[in-house]
């Protein structure tokens, strides 16, 4: 039922679905999310971004979080692709890399997830 099926219903009908968000997302916004989810679509990626973003805001080597049943130089690319997505960011320090969740991805997914859940 559409929303114009809906107003045409009668007085005090109510739309059969409500809206995901409260509000559309804008189209860049879209896309930056977009890329954030394709790159937890792969489940290498996501268990290595769970592992990250389970240390709360801290940091973690990357040696506390690579044995994920893959190769090293296959972390390292899962990795990469999570940091160009902008879920990740990392500092290298003599030869270990750590790495840390931005605070800001998981209060904007935190938001979309939750405006979904208000809705």
């Amino acid at each position: 039922m559409t929303s114009a099926t809906t107003a045409s219903a009668g007085k005090g009908a109510v739309a059969c679905c409500p809206p995901l968000t409260s509000k559309d997302l804008s189209e860049a916004d879209a896309e930056k999310m977009a890329a954030m989810f394709k790159a937890l679509g792969d489940p290498v990626r996501l268990r290595l971004f769970s592992r990250v973003a389970s240390r709360m805001g801290d940091e973690v080597c990357v040696c506390e979080i690579a044995d994920v049943g893959v190769s090293a130089p296959t972390v390292s690319h899962h990795l990469k692709k999570l940091r160009e997505a902008g879920l990740l960011t990392s500092e290298r320090r003599a030869t270990w890399v750590f790495y840390r969740v931005p605070p800001d991805v998981m209060v904007a997914m935190g938001r979309m997830f939750a405006d979904a859940v208000d809705a």
